[in-house]
């Protein structure tokens, strides 16, 4: 663990800790686990502005749209991490994304 120079304290993972522990907390949408710029942008490509407006999101319709928009194949994860978003965002725990692969996976009888 690196350690700061001055006061010899551990440096701990800042993104980490500015994540929002419940969806009431969230301000932005990389408040929210499991999101970054990417996934941001994403929702911004879907005209999703606020992360309230995910509380009223289907992560599979999300996660179609996402690839229609897109034009592109997007992996399974992004799904997965759409429902993470998106239960959060109900009141969910903050789970890591891959926690939602079994439910993704039983949507498109994988």
């Amino acid at each position: 663990m690196a350690v700061q120079a001055l006061n010899k304290t551990p440096v701990t993972n800042r993104k980490a800790s500015r994540k929002a522990a419940h969806a009431d907390a969230v301000r932005e949408f990389q408040d929210i686990p499991n999101i970054g710029p990417a996934m941001s942008g994403d929702f911004a490509k879907l005209g999703i502005r606020t992360p309230r407006e995910l509380a009223r999101q289907d992560p599979f319709v999300l996660y179609a749209r996402l690839q229609r928009v897109t034009g592109v194949y997007q992996d399974p994860c992004v799904c997965d991490t759409f429902i993470a978003a998106v239960r959060f965002m109900q009141g969910g725990p903050a789970v890591p994304w891959w926690h939602y692969t079994v439910e993704r996976k039983r949507h498109f009888n994988d």
